[in-house]
């Protein structure tokens, strides 16, 4: 006789709808026809894997405590903010570019080693980075209990025009190049906010404070840390510095090696990973493990686009997404007066500003997704970019 289990006693499915969008397709395939023990716990590896690539693609104070989907929060934060561009990316890539498969494998390694070397140098100093765009980059210094932020930011930003020297002469099968950055530190009060819908998040800064910090690196000059007349007032004392232009202070790395150090006391924090243990390999074992662990991953795979998300599924088992160039379609969307409104606003309206700007991100982005396209990079308020194959 033949015994026909019906979908309602299958391990997985009052799950499904949950896994369906991240489990990678030979999985979820493989999951549905044969809900043994050794498949479910398959899926739990994936999703562990997945949890621990998550934490890394969002700022710390998003992994250490993420909102529900969909929940809009929002908090005032004062510190010090970084923005970081490099010089002479462009040539590279374009170069690069023409080459194809072997080019993009080439400027892969290159943005590799320079995220992982800035990335490093900015964690060491008490810093966090918030956001990636192309090869700039944003980030944040917390408050001190010594209310010395501006000068962590300061040390990190010399610190990392150091390393910079092993961009001088990078070495490519299509010849020499040579990145430089700019940096640019402004420190005040700005706004943090989760905003969204349960199917896509973002987490964004507003005010005048995160437009000065840009402004101040385009003012910059390259191999330099250039300060707004904010940041060096809280550490003129503690620099040296010479005139940049109007507006703004350029500092002087006249530090020994020692005295710039390459950490600061008390800047290493730990991100919350899932231990991910399994101690109970039964199948109703197995199904808490798979529950637990999706309830770890959904709230950090909402502040994923769509397909970065699909791509970050299917290539978990290799933990890196395969470099190539695409031809895509850009689209810059300019909001205005919105986003700086907060730096006015009495405190009674901030509410009502956030939940606004998160109705205008979520309209514009059901806009770019149903046409194919992918919103990303909300934060700096002056853009949004719309990638459409």
């Amino acid at each position: 006789m033949t015994t026909v289990q019906t979908l309602s006693s299958l391990p997985l499915t009052s799950l499904e709808p949950r896994l369906r969008h991240l489990l990678p397709a030979d999985l979820y395939a493989l999951a549905w026809m044969d809900q043994s023990p050794q498949n479910l716990e398959r899926v739990f590896e994936h999703l562990r894997t997945l949890q621990r690539m998550l934490v890394d693609y969002v700022p710390r104070q998003l992994s250490d405590n993420p909102p529900a989907p969909g929940r809009v929060r929002r908090a005032w934060t004062q510190g010090a903010l970084m923005f970081t561009d490099l010089s002479g990316f462009t040539p590279l890539m374009e170069a690069n570019a023409l080459r194809g498969q072997a080019g993009a494998e080439t400027l892969l390694g290159v943005l590799n080693q320079y995220f992982a070397q800035m990335i490093e140098l900015v964690s060491k100093s008490g810093g966090e980075i918030l956001e990636f765009t192309g090869d700039a980059m944003l980030a944040q210094f917390p408050p001190t209990p010594n209310g010395d932020e501006t000068a962590q930011a300061v040390r990190a930003g010399l610190r990392m025009q150091r390393a910079m020297r092993n961009f001088q002469n990078i070495e490519t099968d299509i010849g020499p190049f040579t990145l430089g950055m700019r940096v640019g530190i402004h420190t005040g009060r700005y706004l943090t906010a989760d905003i969204g819908t349960p199917r896509r998040m973002e987490h964004i800064l507003l005010g005048q404070t995160v437009q000065h910090t840009k402004q101040a690196e385009g003012a910059g000059a390259v191999h330099r840390v250039n300060l707004t007349m904010d940041a060096y007032e809280a550490v003129r004392d503690t620099f040296h510095f010479e005139q940049g232009e109007p507006g703004y202070m350029l500092v002087v790395d006249d530090l020994s090696d020692d005295d710039l150090g390459t950490y600061e006391l008390g800047a290493f924090k730990r991100r919350k990973r899932s231990g991910g243990i399994l101690m109970d390999r039964s199948v109703g074992g197995l199904l808490n493990e798979i529950t637990d662990m999706l309830d770890r991953v959904e709230p950090l795979a909402a502040f994923l686009p769509a397909p970065i998300l699909n791509q970050l599924v299917e290539s978990t088992s290799d933990r890196t997404i395969p470099p190539r160039f695409p031809t895509p379609t850009v689209v810059f969307v300019n909001l205005l007066g919105l986003p700086e409104a907060v730096d006015m606003a009495p405190a009674n309206s901030i509410n009502r500003i956030v939940k606004t700007f998160s109705h205008t991100f979520a309209r514009i982005n059901a806009a770019v997704e149903a046409r194919g396209g992918v919103l990303k990079k909300v934060t700096y308020h002056l853009t949004c970019l719309l990638y459409t194959s």
